[in-house]
């Protein structure tokens, strides 16, 4: 598979339950800034004036995860996102969780672009449209 974008990322205290493994939510916070991430150094969009300034919400509407392996406070893995559509109002990416060879979590998302005032789908803005667009075709 090709990625569109990575970052490594260490497992904190606070990402794990009593058993001391990840508690299954907190792959859902971190690959949310993996989003952001992807955005802000990927794209040269900022994530927090798309929300902040220019009101533009980002939510998922569709999720579907997989756990295959359990990660431990310490561990150092790869988030890894792939664009996967770009439709009129919203994208589907597939973001990957990976420790070496081992694959951790897999998730395919849907998100809309929204109105934060009005919490209705608009287009995806041309800007990002744009950033998008020439960021998968390298």
């Amino acid at each position: 598979m090709t990625y569109h974008f990575e970052r490594t990322a260490r497992i904190r205290f606070g990402h794990c339950d009593p058993a001391g493994i990840v508690y299954f939510p907190q792959y859902l916070v971190l690959f949310n800034g993996l989003v952001e991430d992807w955005f802000t150094d990927g794209l040269g969009v900022s994530y927090a004036n798309m929300l902040g300034p220019r009101r533009i919400g980002l939510p998922i509407v569709k999720l579907h995860c997989e756990f295959s392996a359990i990660s431990r406070m310490g561990d150092d893995v790869q988030f890894k996102l792939k664009l996967d559509r770009l439709g009129g109002k919203s994208l589907s990416l597939s973001l990957d969780c990976w420790a070496g060879d081992e694959q951790r979590v897999r998730s395919q998302q849907v998100l809309v672009f929204t109105d934060l005032n009005t919490h209705r789908a608009i287009a995806v803005p041309p800007d990002v449209r744009q950033a998008i667009e020439a960021s998968v075709q390298q």
